[in-house]
């Protein structure tokens, strides 16, 4: 059967394609698998830091580092930071800092209660970097910015506890009003210790946000129609907001990195590469990096594809053939970083970042790859998927609307 010419096609008034785009914005939380991978990237990359970090962590960001607390409280008067290591300097509430950053992030990564985790799993991350900034890289910096975004994104719709708890039907229990009454009194604390966490706009943001959790809880449980539709819009227009603010981030990164790359004469003249591979603390395998650095043409290629990779891929947006393409490329890219140069969280978490572009099909396919592995190996069969029309919950009770 032929197809109509795109000429012949009767055209969509323009009132009614701009209402379709509003609606598509309001009543739905678009890239719910990207957003998930963005979340599993950035709180496993985190977890393993801790964890890699756990018999440094009193030298890294405890009272036996060499940047002391004293002169962490004078630059954290100064510039305003955010960190709950300044409200003491004891050991005993360092180690149980540490541990809620550890315990949330694992949370984080299984999509527990991910709304209010979220944002325990953020005042780790800016406890900790804020409290040490000299001992963070690149990959920090995009870890600090993606912990912010992640807490105004619904990246728990798919691959999480709280989608399978959703899809079964089942409420949080008594673990959320738990927790919300746990985290109030964490927050006034913070306000009634402002004077030495700065930041007065992030604990504004965090008062709106434990205000706004009471609220859906109080409108899911007792208003569920359109009091909750409401609630509704207002989540997904600020999850697909941020979505867009996460991908210009990444876009940003990379174009301001390819840019002044291509500004530098190391860059230019194609040897850019060859100077880190003879640094000893970036060469974690010498022999690998001599034999790389002894062949001019591969340094070459490498020196010059990176910054091509890197100045080419915002615009490659526009072309999604190309864009998978050069995502790949720079994917494998931060996977040489982390073998050659030894720096394995700054390329996790860029990596992590990469993934918002990765297509949907492409992870709905990884998703099933990974659950038909995990049912092998805890030996169990497959459940059928349930369609939404026969779901106990309902569709106004999907995992879509129930899950932030």
């Amino acid at each position: 059967m032929s197809r109509t010419p795109a000429a012949e096609r009767p055209r969509v008034p323009f009132d009614r394609r701009l209402a379709a785009a509003v609606q598509k914005v309001t009543a739905n939380a678009l890239g719910p698998y990207q957003t998930a991978i963005v979340r599993i990237g950035f709180s496993f990359t985190w977890l393993l830091f801790l964890l890699r970090e756990w018999p440094h962590r009193l030298e890294l960001y405890g009272p036996d580092g060499p940047w002391s607390w004293e002169m962490g409280h004078r630059l954290i008067t100064d510039n305003n930071a955010f960190t709950v290591l300044m409200w003491s300097d004891g050991r005993l509430w360092f180690e149980i800092v540490y541990g809620l950053a550890v315990l949330s992030a694992l949370l984080m990564l299984l999509g527990w209660h991910t709304r209010a985790v979220s944002v325990v799993f953020m005042a780790g991350v800016l406890s900790l970097q804020n409290r040490s900034i000299f001992m963070g890289d690149g990959g920090d910096n995009v870890i600090h910015l993606m912990a912010l975004y992640l807490v105004l994104t619904r990246c728990a719709q798919v691959w999480s506890l709280d989608a399978r708890r959703a899809a079964r039907g089942r409420d949080g229990g008594a673990a959320g009003p738990l927790l919300w009454t746990v985290l109030g009194g964490f927050l006034m604390a913070a306000t009634f210790f402002s004077g030495t966490t700065g930041e007065w706009w992030l604990l504004v943001l965090l008062w709106v946000l434990w205000l706004g959790q009471g609220l859906w809880w109080l409108v899911s449980r007792y208003a569920p129609e359109e009091p909750r539709t409401l609630l509704d819009v207002v989540a997904n227009l600020a999850h697909n907001a941020t979505l867009v603010v996460i991908m210009a981030e990444v876009c940003l990164i990379y174009a301001t990195a390819g840019w002044y790359k291509v500004q530098g004469s190391r860059w230019q003249d194609g040897t850019a590469l060859y100077y880190p591979l003879q640094l000893d603390y970036f060469s974690p395998w010498p022999a690998l990096s001599d034999l790389l650095g002894a062949s001019g043409l591969i340094v070459l290629l490498l020196t010059y594809g990176t910054v091509m990779v890197q100045v080419a891929f915002p615009f490659t947006l526009f072309n999604r053939k190309v864009k998978n393409v050069l995502l790949a490329a720079m994917m494998l890219e931060h996977a040489g970083i982390a073998v050659l140069l030894g720096l394995p969280f700054f390329s996790l978490a860029m990596i992590a970042a990469d993934a918002v572009f990765l297509p949907t099909a492409f992870l709905v396919w990884l998703g099933a790859r990974t659950a038909r592995g995990r049912d092998r190996v805890l030996r169990r069969p497959r459940a059928e998927a349930v369609p939404p029309e026969r779901s106990r919950s309902g569709d106004e009770h999907s995992p879509r609307t129930l899950v932030g």
